[in-house]
């Protein structure tokens, strides 16, 4: 008996010692990223939503009811969205494109699109209101990413490699700005190209393409009336703080408020009634007021994290040899990076402003949804790369996660 014992303790010992050196089956640090921004986002949206809640519909958390119902909504999304094996997202990353597209086209028949102050970007359905332009910057990413893995000596060598792709996106890009959506169509012409440029674009079509779109942008401004005060109001926003310069003013004031810790959590004045927006586009400038220089920093250096592990995923999937993982990571780190440096830098006064959500933390059912969607490929990426370097190190294992 005495024996046994010390036998079985060891047994135990060696056990646990096994499955702690087990490598987790995901990012566990992106996951935690991404949840803890989430639930950042819903305490921030219950700040800044209450007193607007309470205006317009005599009930101070309605926004926060229904962004809960969004939350759940987002993370089932996410957690299907996981199942999905990555080889599945390559082969109907077209049709999702195009399905998409066909989707923004209907937004702007009269009597299918749902207008919302001056913008006609939702399709109703039901209790909710879909909103394709979201859906199309995380399929846009995916349908170059396997353009990129299809067409890869085109792309490098040749001008119709690239031309071919941007054809469609440029189609789309032209549905999104009819309904009007500058900001996403800004965000997502941005990160097709940086994906061209990282699947082997040769710098001279890059720069061409390039500086055809920024052409077309400046003609969209020029010929714009309200794209151009939006641009004069940006370079002096208290030269006419009540009329054009009235959303970046509120925001810096906002901002100058917090100074380094902010006026508390809950205490943020601009929020009430003079803050348009303040639960959506604006409320990087609610968490400014209200925690400050360090809450905004913590906030800029989560979304770094998340880009530089989606940017690690992707090269350690390029290191596999699964071009079409890789390219898909990238993509989702750019997108990511480049939606939240947009709107931090339109609630700042770094850019002019646009409507666009801060991913995560925004309210919006639409927006969470396809973040997280977004996250949870990227955790399938990571766990497959995960399972295929287990079973090269013991070909006996179980291939739970083929794709």
């Amino acid at each position: 008996m005495s024996a046994v014992a010390p036998q079985a303790r060891r047994s135990s010992v060696a056990s646990r010692r096994r499955r702690s050196e087990r490598p987790a089956a995901f990012d566990l640090p992106l996951l935690m990223a991404a949840l803890g921004l989430l639930s950042f986002g819903f305490v921030m949206v219950a700040s800044a939503s209450m007193t607007i809640g309470d205006t317009c519909c005599k009930d101070p958390f309605f926004f926060v009811t229904r962004h809960t119902l969004a939350m759940g909504l987002a993370l089932g999304a996410g957690l299907l969205t996981f199942t999905v094996p990555v080889s599945w997202w390559e082969r109907m990353g077209a049709w999702f494109f195009l399905g998409t597209a066909g989707m923004l086209i209907l937004v702007l028949i009269p009597g299918i699109g749902h207008n919302v102050n001056g913008a006609t970007r939702w399709i109703p359905l039901g209790p909710l209101n879909l909103q394709p332009s979201e859906f199309m910057k995380l399929f846009a990413v995916i349908y170059i990413a396997g353009y990129l893995v299809r067409h890869a000596d085109d792309v490098a060598n040749k001008l119709s490699g690239f031309i071919r792709p941007m054809i469609l996106i440029g189609l789309a890009a032209a549905l999104i700005l009819k309904q009007p959506d500058f900001g996403t169509t800004t965000v997502m012409l941005a990160t097709v190209m940086g994906l061209l440029f990282l699947g082997g674009v040769s710098v001279m079509p890059f720069a061409v393409l390039f500086g055809t779109v920024l052409v077309g942008l400046t003609f969209l401004v020029m010929t714009s009336e309200y794209r151009m005060r939006r641009i004069l109001s940006f370079l002096n926003p208290f030269e006419d703080p009540f009329n054009s310069g009235y959303q970046l003013s509120q925001a810096l004031i906002g901002f100058g408020r917090g100074e380094w810790l902010g006026v508390g959590l809950g205490n943020g004045i601009q929020k009430q009634y003079f803050l348009p927006e303040a639960h959506t586009d604006f409320i990087a400038t609610v968490i400014a007021e209200e925690l400050g220089l360090v809450g905004m920093l913590a906030i800029i250096a989560t979304f770094a994290f998340i880009a530089w592990r989606a940017f690690s995923i992707g090269a350690r999937a390029q290191a596999a040899g699964n071009r079409f993982a890789a390219y898909t990571a990238q993509g989702i780190g750019l997108w990511l990076g480049l939606q939240a440096f947009v709107n931090i830098g339109v609630n700042s006064g770094m850019l002019p402003t646009k409507g666009l959500t801060l991913p995560f933390l925004s309210y919006g059912s639409n927006s969470l949804i396809v973040v997280c969607m977004a996250i949870a490929i990227l955790l399938r990426i990571d766990a497959t790369i995960r399972q295929d370097e287990a079973e090269s190190r013991n070909p006996r294992g179980l291939p739970w996660l083929r794709a």
